[in-house]
């Protein structure tokens, strides 16, 4: 046996199709080498535990809250990005979608240079090897905020943007079309007066007119020119989903409604759900709930959103509650489909040649454990 392979023995495999006992083994380059490999006394003893690929997570918003934890604290960058990476990692995620919002508000705590800022920390994180997971960016596009196509521009020529989110959060459609809804979690978050809400709303409404439709095809048009994935954000309709097919379109991310899930769905894209709505049992907006959409056959990609240990638990919890999903199929939204989706074709799966991005977990209760990460092949949590 060459002296350069890696074992990882007594385990739990979640493969493509089935969970198997046995053992793998990862070559020096970083990539499995083979399922069932020879053991070893010197190999790793995963004592019984699941082993199974990194997580693929393609939103989360969590980084925002490491940079600004209190309004007017701006915590170190490069700082920042690695504690989000540590709370990333040890959550079982290898390849990270991090969103960063462009577009904004007028009294929004943070502001596009912010965003830039980040996005120079992450590659600052890259190059000084501070970092545990593989990150990309995600940029969050507001189409109906009026210095989106400035905050855009900022990233120009940032090779790690991968993926794009064309969001409307206008009150009165998509997420919010229920205007009390939208009042009680706005006037929570900002401390508005009911005067205030309302003039909140109106210009929010003005602005969406006049902006998003036209924003939301010049962005499009600009990621298709660069190869940048486009996503849809919280599509409510057909007519929604019609769109975002024209704009070419590959993940239907949040869609609120079982109409708009389906009508994805059956248009080839990857649909994607929040896991804190698996794990919750519902959406926190009074929306679509994931379990729904999952056992209507209607769902493929879970994301942790702004809790990144929920997209482990999601998975078994998936397994566990919805009978038409196995455990290998509950995987594999957290895994080889996200990773697909988005064009990663080289991870994301328990194969020889694929890079050996692997988690062990170990399932107590209906909360799984991660205990042991490994990105190529190389201990990171």
């Amino acid at each position: 046996m060459s002296t350069d392979l890696k074992i990882f023995k007594n385990a739990r495999l979640i493969l493509a199709d089935e969970v198997k006992d046995g053992s793998l083994s990862v070559s020096g380059s970083g990539l499995i080498n083979a399922i069932d490999a020879p053991t070893s006394a010197n190999g790793h003893d995963c004592e019984g535990d699941y082993l199974l690929p990194g997580l693929v997570e393609l939103h989360t918003d969590h980084l925002e809250t490491h940079y600004a934890p209190r309004p007017m604290v701006r915590w170190n960058p490069v700082a920042a990005v690695q504690a989000h990476d540590a709370q990333i990692a040890c959550s079982g995620i290898t390849t990270v979608f991090d969103a960063l919002r462009v577009g904004m508000d007028q009294d929004a705590n943070l502001r596009y240079r912010d965003m830039r800022i980040l996005a120079d920390a992450i590659e600052t994180g890259k190059k000084e090897g501070r970092l545990r997971a593989d990150h990309f960016v995600h940029l969050r596009c507001e189409v109906s905020a009026s210095d989106v196509m400035n905050a855009f521009s900022v990233f120009e020529d940032d090779d790690s943007i991968r993926l794009i989110s064309l969001m409307d959060h206008t009150p009165g459609q998509r997420q919010f079309v229920s205007l009390d809804a939208y009042k009680v979690y706005f006037q929570g978050k900002k401390g508005f007066s009911d005067t205030e809400m309302e003039d909140f709303i109106r210009h929010r409404q003005e602005s969406a007119c006049a902006l998003a439709p036209e924003n939301r095809k010049r962005l499009s048009a600009i990621a298709r020119a660069r190869g940048i994935s486009i996503a849809s954000h919280d599509d409510a309709t057909r007519e929604h989903v019609d769109e975002a097919i024209e704009l070419n379109t590959r993940i239907a991310e949040f869609p609120t409604t079982r109409e708009a899930a389906k009508a994805s769905h059956d248009a080839g894209m990857a649909v994607l759900m929040g896991a804190p709505n698996v794990v919750r049992g519902g959406s926190h907006s009074g929306n679509v709930s994931a379990k729904e959409l999952a056992e209507a056959g209607h769902l493929d990609v879970l994301s942790s959103d702004y809790i990144p240990a929920s997209l482990i638990q999601a998975a078994f919890h998936l397994a566990n509650e919805v009978e038409k999903i196995s455990l290998p199929q509950a995987v594999k939204m957290v895994t080889e489909t996200p990773a697909r989706s988005i064009g990663l074709s080289d991870r994301g799966a328990l194969e020889c040649g694929l890079r050996a991005d692997l988690i062990q977990v170990k399932l107590v209760g209906n909360v799984p454990i991660v205990r042991g990460v490994w990105r190529e092949g190389r201990r990171v949590a």
